[in-house]
């Protein structure tokens, strides 16, 4: 078995491998790859795409990726095929981090290094990141079938309204967001949450691109305040499969927690989801924002698996 640097290899070379790991995604957490697997095809083809490939026998059947974002590193990816005749999928997938962690750490003027691996259960592939300075926050991915479920009641609010997003709402969303999370664990994960061009670079990546699904404006809502017209929350929902939606940004701000907003955006999104027969919902939340995690629970979603997110600061 060789670690190669992933820029040496096609499309050609890498097409089974992703195939391969867009069936896990579907069959792990109904999300349909598809779109992801063609940006990160496309960028190998133009020999732009950083990380590295386990290969044998002439075959690449692992690889990690990561990209940079001025000073901060992002691990992109890892995938290790467990078909028969290959070494142990685990020691090459820990073999590709090492690289990857050791690439990063070493580059000229990155300070921070970032990673969620949604498809890794926790603590399986943590030795290298912890290993190396990391901290670890543990995730839950969590599920709403809507044939298990009643549909939800979408409370009326005297002095806040529930309306869907406009493209208008980039700036104040970003605004909202970047106070939402003042303090919150979930910045420590995310550093975007910090400022505001970090919010909107984080909504510009929600919006534009495929990564986590394709942003679904219909079933995206804001909560504005009826007398100051200002928005104090938004729920941001992508489609990662043509039946199923994901909540990508859900918040409210500080002031207006405890009265039902953040319950009432999660039910207009579900209610919209339900009419255009949408079969699930999904999301996810860190382990330690027990105050999220109850509500989630109360509107019965489920845990389907713990993944973890890791940070590193130089």
């Amino acid at each position: 078995m060789e670690i190669l640097d992933l820029r040496h290899f096609s499309s050609l070379d890498l097409r089974p491998l992703l195939d391969d790991e867009t069936q896990l995604w579907s069959r792990l957490l109904a999300w349909d790859y598809t779109s992801s697997a063609e940006m990160i095809l496309r960028y190998i083809d133009a020999k732009i795409l950083p990380g590295y490939a386990a290969v044998d026998r002439g075959r690449v059947f692992g690889y990690s990726f990561f990209v940079y974002e001025g000073s901060k590193g992002v691990i992109g990816d890892l995938y290790v095929t467990n078909g028969t005749r290959l070494p142990d999928a685990r020691k090459v997938e820990i073999n590709l981090l090492t690289h990857v962690i050791e690439t990063l750490q070493q580059s000229p003027g990155i300070h921070r290094v970032e990673a969620q691996l949604l498809a890794h259960e926790a603590n399986v592939v943590s030795r290298p990141f912890l290993e190396t300075g990391f901290q670890r926050h543990p995730r839950l991915f969590m599920v709403l079938t809507f044939g298990k479920s009643t549909p939800p009641h979408l409370a009326s609010h005297a002095d806040v309204e529930i309306r869907p997003w406009t493209e208008g709402d980039y700036q104040p969303s970003a605004a909202v967001i970047t106070a939402a999370y003042r303090g919150h664990v979930d910045a420590q994960i995310n550093d975007q949450y910090h400022t505001l061009s970090g919010s909107l670079r984080f909504l510009n990546n929600i919006v534009r691109f495929p990564g986590c699904g394709v942003f679904d404006a219909e079933s995206s809502f804001v909560a504005l305040d009826r007398k100051s017209r200002t928005l104090i929350g938004l729920i941001l929902c992508s489609r990662v499969r043509h039946d199923v939606g994901h909540v990508t940004q859900v918040c409210v701000l500080p002031d207006y927690r405890g009265r039902g907003i953040g319950e009432s955006l999660m039910a207009a999104t579900e209610l919209n989801l339900r009419k255009r027969n949408f079969s699930m919902l999904s999301l996810t939340v860190t382990e330690a924002n027990a105050r999220a995690v109850a509500l989630y629970r109360r509107l019965n979603f489920d845990s389907k698996r713990v993944f973890d997110a890791f940070v590193w600061e130089g």
